[in-house]
């Protein structure tokens, strides 16, 4: 019993080391719970998934817009997207520090209702919300009405 405690700590150790925590608050932007997002989200919001494809095709928030972090997200970057659209950012968990990082980047761009969705996919899953699959669209326009 003993050795197979001992293998699991070295099987699973070395997984809970590549998990990073993501910050509690970014700078410019508001943090918001689960409930908060639905509020949000009832509301028009652009909700802005970060995530790569992969995750994207097994399940996201109905209505949101696809715009992995590594590929793609620099697009709201560009002078054509309204600043003042309230977008809501969102990983798939507190231990996605790439819902920060892309907050981080659209209040520097001059997002000016910037939320910060940070326990993200699982939590709004967990909550039996609005949730859709399938593969990647093409390039959505960006307005306040998204879903």
């Amino acid at each position: 019993m003993l050795r197979m405690l001992a293998l699991s700590c070295l099987l699973i150790g070395p997984l809970g080391a590549w998990a990073e925590e993501a910050p509690l608050e970014v700078p410019g932007a508001m943090t918001i719970n689960t409930y908060q997002a639905k509020r949000l989200y009832d509301l028009g919001a652009v909700f802005v998934d970060v995530r790569p494809s992969r995750e994207w095709a097994w399940g996201h928030i109905e209505g949101a817009l696809h715009l992995d972090l590594e590929r793609g997200f620099t697009g709201l970057a560009l002078d054509e997207w309204p600043r003042t659209v309230p977008l809501v950012v969102y990983c798939d968990s507190e231990v996605c520090p790439s819902g920060a990082e892309a907050v981080r980047r659209a209040v520097s761009w001059g997002y000016q209702q910037v939320f910060y969705f940070r326990q993200g996919y699982f939590a709004w899953m967990l909550a039996d919300l609005p949730l859709s699959k399938g593969e990647v669209r093409g390039f959505a326009t960006l307005n306040a009405q998204a879903h």
